[in-house]
């Protein structure tokens, strides 16, 4: 799978202007068929949910500067580290990402968004998951 940088930018502005509707949707799919990591989260979502879809518009916005999108990752995953998240967690937000932007998008959704996000968020899972490994064995 590769990552198509036009595809990518294209499939997120048609959601974009619903961001609250695709972390609401994300929260709701990831707690439904994830309940052990709601634990991770507090309480009241409206800032997280604002941090998640600023992270998504930035790493979006920065995609072909590889520079910037490493070392945006790289600072979640140390964060990430603080609030007890583990690498086996990736997989749950793996899911739970294409499903909210799947459904907000709806009919725009095409199997070529979904294959190109999917290798984005590998990209995603080795970057942000290697430094969340190496914060928390500091």
């Amino acid at each position: 799978m590769t990552i198509d940088s036009a595809l990518i930018k294209s499939s997120f502005a048609a959601v974009e202007p619903r961001g609250s509707e695709i972390t609401t949707y994300f929260y709701a799919h990831l707690f439904e068929h994830n309940p052990d990591v709601r634990k991770l989260f507090a309480e009241h979502r409206d800032e997280q949910q604002d941090r998640l879809r600023a992270a998504l518009t930035t790493l979006v916005d920065k995609l072909d500067d590889t520079d910037t999108v490493v070392a945006v990752l790289q600072g979640l995953g140390r964060r990430h580290a603080g609030y007890g998240a583990l690498p086996a967690h990736f997989p749950a937000v793996g899911a739970s990402l294409p499903a909210a932007l799947a459904h907000v998008a709806g009919d725009a959704w095409t199997p070529e968004a979904e294959a190109s996000w999917t290798a984005l968020y590998g990209v995603v899972t080795e970057v942000m998951g290697g430094a969340l490994t190496e914060a928390a064995t500091d």
